[in-house]
């Protein structure tokens, strides 16, 4: 099966290995195993993945939510423990097609990298 990322590789050999359990060795990494975590509704990766400060009680999955694709416009490191990922994920929600633009911030935390908050374009 091929990952939900669009990267062009096996769900084992992608995302599949972060879900499971191993840290993502960067913010981009991190970013596309999340959206691959919201295709398949785990809201326990997403939780973990989740800086405690900004991190909701609950994660709320839209019913009726079909995921389309993802596409990484740029990341950029801020430095060794901050980074940016800027990306666009389409779905499609009652019939219509959607998409969402975000930059992400992330910071690792005790060598891990955890999504922080972002900010959503229209």
């Amino acid at each position: 099966m091929k990952c939900h990322c669009e990267s062009g590789q096996a769900f084992s050999a992608c995302c599949g290995k972060y879900l499971s359990g191993m840290a993502a060795p960067d913010a981009t990494s991190l970013m596309k195993s999340r959206y691959t975590a919201y295709v398949l509704e785990n809201e326990r990766y997403l939780r973990e993945t989740w800086h405690p400060d900004t991190r909701p009680e609950r994660i709320e999955f839209e019913a009726g939510i079909k995921w389309l694709g993802l596409s990484v416009k740029r990341s950029g490191t801020i430095d060794s423990e901050q980074a940016t990922v800027e990306f666009v994920a389409r779905f499609r929600i009652r019939g219509k097609g959607q998409r969402l633009h975000e930059k992400s911030r992330f910071v690792r935390v005790d060598g891990r990298w955890l999504y922080l908050d972002g900010e959503i374009f229209d």
